[in-house]
This record gives structure tokens, C-alpha cells and sequence, in this order.
């Protein structure tokens, strides 16, 4: 029987985001990126890279625990 693997998604307030990217560096699938845009304090956010199969979201929620600024939730599904 193959191992289902757990799913979840990433919602990042880019407002709140002051771009330490500390989530960058736990994130266990690497789907977190740094955004071309700029937010209204003049930092590059961080955004989840849609796309790409490898990097599917398990809900593991490490970028939520370690984000200072409480800017990223995660939710499972």
C-alpha cells in the first residue's frame, strides 16, 4: 500500500512579511520563494511557488512556528 502523503497550503499576508526568510530555510519541500514585488514597508516578501509538483505543501507548518512576525497559517487539509 503506498503512503499517502499529507497535503496542506501556505496563506502568507505579504504585509505583514518583513523578509527575514526564515521560513525560506525550514521549509522541508523548499516552496517558498522570495516575491518580486515589494511590499508598502519596501520589503521583498516571501510567496509560496506555485507550480511545480515536487514542491507541494505538506502542511507541516515549520514556516508558521518560526515567521516572528505572524504573517504565515497553514492549514491542512
Amino acid at each position: 500500500m503506498a503512503k499517502k502523503k499529507a497535503k496542506g497550503y501556505v496563506v502568507i499576508n505579504p504585509e505583514l512579511c518583513k523578509g527575514c526568510y526564515l521560513c525560506i530555510s525550514v521549509c522541508p519541500v523548499k516552496g517558498l520563494g522570495v516575491s518580486n514585488k515589494i511590499n508598502q514597508k519596501g520589503y521583498y516578501p516571501v510567496e509560496f511557488q506555485e507550480g511545480d509538483e515536487d514542491k507541494k505543501c505538506t502542511g507541516c507548518a515549520n514556516c508558521a512556528t518560526i515567521c516572528p512576525d505572524i504573517a504565515i497559517e497553514v492549514y491542512r487539509e
